[in-house]
Parts: structure tokens; sequence; C-alpha cells
């Protein structure tokens, strides 16, 4: 699970069945922020650091897992071992109550979490891909605050879920939406997954070609 640093997370990874893969680019933001904010030569030293570490993963993206796995550890280990021994020696020159310090605790303090990636070549860097999914949910709450109720709710993430998978595997949400609308009242129960994005994209790209070809 890669989300952010939410304490209500804690109770999931308790029982060591979940593991917490923490994104890079949350303990990047800190950082960031603060040589925004003042200049700071050790917030852009770890900007740096960081800095390689993502073009590494820009040279292995799309890679199988392996290949991406066996990158990780000739490459960006080494570098996160010598990350680790300059923040652990420059936290101990700051001092404690410093944004600075607090910025580097936050990254020692989930450094198994953020490292988790390297020997694991299913997982990214970062959740930016789920979180530029999530935000059209964020920008939208205010207009619909209330579900009604637990099964709006569900039906509202099996929506969002539908759209979701829509676009990637290439389909346009709408056009799908009333594809499947328009079949799945005669659609039996135990076939629905033939309505779902994934095994309708090839009918619906040829639908797409067909309407280009007649207008």
């Amino acid at each position: 699970m890669q989300p952010d640093a939410f304490a209500g997370y804690g109770a999931l990874y308790a029982a060591g069945k979940i593991l917490e893969a923490a994104p890079w680019a949350h303990a990047r933001r800190k950082f960031f922020e603060l040589h925004k904010a003042h200049a700071s030569p050790i917030a852009a030293e770890a900007l740096k650091r960081i800095g390689a570490l993502h073009a590494i993963e820009a040279e292995v993206r799309g890679k199988l897992p392996d290949e991406r796995c066996s990158v990780r550890m000739a490459r960006a280990e080494p570098l996160l071992d010598d990350f680790k021994a300059w923040l652990t020696e420059t936290l101990a020159k700051l001092s404690k109550k410093s944004a600075l310090a607090d910025a580097i605790g936050y990254a020692l303090k989930r450094w198994p979490a953020l490292t988790r990636y390297v020997g694991n070549g299913r997982i990214e860097i970062d959740n930016n891909a789920a979180e530029r999914a999530l935000r059209t949910v964020a920008i939208g709450r205010k207009n619909y605050l209330f579900a009604g109720s637990d099964a709006g709710g569900e039906r509202a993430a099996a929506i969002y879920s539908l759209i979701g998978s829509a676009k990637l595997n290439g389909i346009d949400p709408e056009a799908y939406l009333h594809f499947a609308l328009e079949r799945i009242a005669e659609c039996p129960v135990n076939r629905v997954a033939e309505l779902l994005p994934w095994s309708v994209a090839n009918q619906l790209a040829r639908h797409s070609a067909e309407r280009a070809r007649v207008a």
C-alpha cells in the first residue's frame, strides 16, 4: 500500500499482512517547500539526491518488474545508503525544533517504507498516478458532499472505478458508459464481466473507427 503519512493507516500495517511503500514525492515536498522559502543549501542537496533517484526511475519506467528491481538494486540502493548516512549526519548538526530537522526526521522515520520500492519492481517510487486519478474526486467533493448513504458511497466508488478503468484502457468514459448501459439490462449476471472496460476496449475502438469513416 502506497499512501501518504496519515496516521489512520497505521492499523493496517500492524499485523504485517500489508506493507507500506511510502511515496518519495511526499518526502521531497518538505525539502522543496523549505528550499523555495529560504533557499536552503541543505534542502537543495536533498532535492538533488532525490532527483538522482527519479532519474533512474525515468530510465526503467515501463520495463518488466525484474529488470526494474535489478537496476534499482545496482544503482539506486548505493545512492540511498549514502543519502541516509548524509541525512543522519546532517540531522545531528541541526536544532531539533527546526523545519529542516522535521523534514529530515520525516524521511528517516519512514525510511524502510521509502526504500521498499527498490526490492520490488512492481512498486513505483511515487503514488502520483493514483493521486492524479483521485484529483477529480477532491475537486468535486464540495459539489456532492453527501452520498446519501453507505450504499450511495459504494455506488459512487464503483462509478469512479469504471471511469478510471476506461481511461486506463484508452476508452472515452462517456462512450463506455453509454455502451455498457445500453447492454447491461439484457446481460446475465454471470456475464457482467464481459461489459467491463478491458473486455470491450477493442469493440469500442472499432465502433469509433466506423463512426469516423461515416462522418
